[in-house]
Formats: C-alpha cells, structure tokens, sequence
C-alpha cells in the first residue's frame, strides 16, 4: 500500500516526538533515580494548595440590589476602587465572622505626653467599650507619665501596655516624634504581636462602634474639617522646597494624622518615610505646614490607602452635624486651655 506525503509526514513527526522523549527521559528503574528535592516555598506553596477556604456560616441579612444603593448622597468609591465607609455601606455581621476565622489581634498606639494625660480615662473607657468590640486589641500607651496612670477596667479580650518615652518643650515636637517611636516600636515589638495596627489621637472618645469595617492594608480617614473643600482649599504643604510638598493641581482627599492605620508592615512604611521627610526639612529648616499631618497627606497621595474612613469615624466636636453625618463613631473632645 503506498504512504501519501500527509501519511509520511506524520509518521516523521512521531519518530521526531519518540526521539526528543527518549532522549530527555532516558528509561531507567526507580530505584535509579534520584529523589527530587522541594524548596521550602514548594513545600509552602503545595500546603496552601491544599488549603481548604473557611466556609461562612448562614447568616440572614438582607439582599444587596444593584439597583438600589443603600447611600445615594456620598462618595462610597474612590477613583482607584477603594471604598470609603459609611454608615450604611456594610454589614457588620459578615465582617466579623470573616474576621474571626483568621483570628486576628489588632493594636492601638496613643500618646499622652504633658497636660494630655487627663485625656487617658476617657479615651481608654470608651476605646474599651466601643473599639472592635469582641475581639482582641492590645492598646500601646506611650507615656511620660507612667507612674501617673491609675488601673484601668479592661474587658477580658484587651490588654493595655504602657510604655514610658520622653516629652519635648514644644507640642509640635511631641507630635512629628510620634512616626519615629511608632516605626521604631513595630520594628522591636509589633510585628511579632499584631496584626493591623492603628494610632489614634488620646484626646478623642467614642460614642458608637468602630468594628472590623476599618480592617485594611492602608486605611486614612477623611478630615471632617476638609470633606467638602476643594483641592485648591485643603491645608496641604505647597512649598517645593518640604518634603510634604503636594504640588498644585494634585491631591485627593484631605486625611487627619488623628486616625490612620492599616498592616503593620504598612504602617512600619509610612511612619518611617514621614520620618524621613521631617528629619530632612528639620535639617534644611523647614517645618511643615500641618507638621506630621503633612506628611502623612503626601505620603497617602502617592501611596492610595486601600479603604478610606468617611469622617463620621473622626469629627470635630466644634463643627455643626450635616446631613450626611448619620453617626458620630469618634469625636474629638473639648480642651481646656487652663489645664
């Protein structure tokens, strides 16, 4: 029977493919053969492979429709697909079961440095109370003050560390001070302990929940006192010559130094860049407009923070209560210029 050119062809080919086969996996026992030797980022890989996802129990809530938002009235989505939390935006029931299952520990670092220790009661009792109500949160409290601190009540999942640091003549000082202590302390400390990490301002108190919807890799809150500005009209450093400087034309938001956080090894980041940025103009002269508020506006412009905290969760307690504000989660608290 004669072989047409197709026929030949393919019966060249598979002679080609037996050959290359034989020739890269020459036939030998298996008791010839050498066992093969995984890294250590084999072995992790193929054990998360294997992995099974946590499956979330039934819950009833109810159904999210397209077509009916549930906050019509603000922004809840940045340009770079960050959500921004409102009341109203999310369901604290699924956030916590979601949460819990990775069996995470949160911490809080303070300052109550000078006069502002007569603030530490208050934030403290209601931290305790309203902070990520129900799961573990280690509070850090630097101070200048220790032997001043009375016991304070914790609930049974919190725990509260005091760790004394030095004041400085100048509240501006004490202020910038704070991104070097906080980079410093997750090196030594938080990083083996926490999972996320928040600093908040000591001279606020909170008056409704602040729950697992503020849990993200890089979390700023919007400035109730700059919410509705123009970017024209934000406090941002412009002088070239500061490393805080936003030029004109950009920015975004107008974020407060009195709640941010995120992972611990993005706030290790940001604090320690900001750092950087005031140890540079202190040696050039300059001081920011907004001091480590403007650092951190620069550093949040170029590095976008992956959830954003509407200002209900930081509000001035001077301001008037707009419409869209439906609950004041933290407020600041009223400062007597005596004391």
């Amino acid at each position: 029977m004669g072989i047409t050119k197709l026929h030949g062809l393919a019966i060249l080919v598979t002679a080609g493919i037996t050959a290359a086969i034989w020739f890269h996996h020459p036939s030998s026992s298996a008791s010839d053969q050498e066992p093969t030797a995984f890294s250590e980022e084999d072995l992790l890989l193929q054990a998360n492979l294997n992995e099974t996802s946590p499956m979330l129990p039934r819950i009833l809530y109810p159904q999210p429709l397209l077509t009916k938002p549930r906050r019509r009235d603000v922004l809840v989505l940045t340009p770079w697909l960050a959500p921004i939390v409102w009341e109203g935006t999310f369901n604290r029931d699924i956030l916590n079961v979601q949460y819990m299952q990775n069996k995470l520990v949160t911490g809080v670092v303070t300052f109550a440095v000078k006069k502002y220790v007569q603030f530490i009661e208050g934030f403290m009792s209601s931290a305790n109370k309203y902070f990520l109500a129900g799961h573990k949160v280690n509070f850090y409290l630097f101070t200048d003050k220790p032997e001043q601190i009375s016991h304070l009540q914790m609930a049974p999942e919190n725990h509260l560390f005091v760790i004394p640091v030095q004041n400085y003549s100048r509240w501006q000082d004490i202020s910038m001070s704070r991104m070097d202590i906080i980079s410093r302390y997750i090196h030594s400390h938080l990083q083996y302990d926490v999972d996320y990490l928040y600093s908040i301002d000591i001279d606020v108190q909170l008056f409704e929940h602040i729950g697992v919807e503020i849990i993200d890799t890089l979390v700023g809150t919007i400035s109730s006192w700059q919410y509705n500005a123009c970017r024209e009209c934000k406090p941002y450093e412009t002088r070239a010559e500061s490393q805080a400087a936003i030029p004109k034309g950009e920015g975004d938001f107008y974020y407060t130094a009195s709640f941010y956080g995120g992972s611990v090894a993005e706030v290790y980041k940001l604090t320690r860049t900001c750092f950087k940025g005031i140890m540079e103009d202190r040696k050039n002269g300059i001081e920011a407009k907004r001091h480590d508020e403007s650092h951190l506006n620069k550093y949040l412009l170029y590095h976008k923070p992956t959830r954003l905290l509407s200002p209900e969760y930081y509000w001035e307690e001077e301001l008037s209560h707009p419409r869209i504000i439906q609950v004041k989660r933290m407020c600041s608290v009223h400062k007597d210029s005596k004391k």
